[in-house]
């Protein structure tokens, strides 16, 4: 169960939903800017990593000709899939925990 409202005047879904939104970029957005929310702390966290990972391993893979044609569709077709289902899940007030990533955003938090 989440809390009431969280730091910024948000129902925590919604906090929790927007820390999605724009990939790393609102993770980290909400990660600083939410001090007390854990639920809205996590999902900030989680999309740091996921999509902060996802960012890198794509551009990394990008530079490299072989891999570029290959890779990097299937890492966009993955990336897009992950978005919808986390900000689904935040919105419906789930704890929802990607394996290692989800743990580790909530050591994290």
């Amino acid at each position: 169960m989440t809390e009431e409202k969280t730091g910024m005047g948000l129902e925590p879904n919604i906090a929790g939903l927007l820390c999605y939104v724009a990939w790393w970029i609102t993770g980290l957005i909400f990660f600083l800017m939410e001090k007390e929310n854990r639920f809205v702390r996590f999902h900030a966290m989680q999309s740091i990593m996921v999509f902060g990972g996802l960012t890198v391993i794509i551009w990394v893979v990008s530079i490299i000709p072989f891999l570029n044609v290959l890779v990097v569709p299937l890492l966009s077709i993955l990336s897009l899939v992950l978005w919808i289902i986390l900000m689904v899940k935040a919105y419906q007030n789930v704890w929802f925990k990607l394996p290692w990533v989800g743990n580790l955003a909530e050591k994290y938090i």
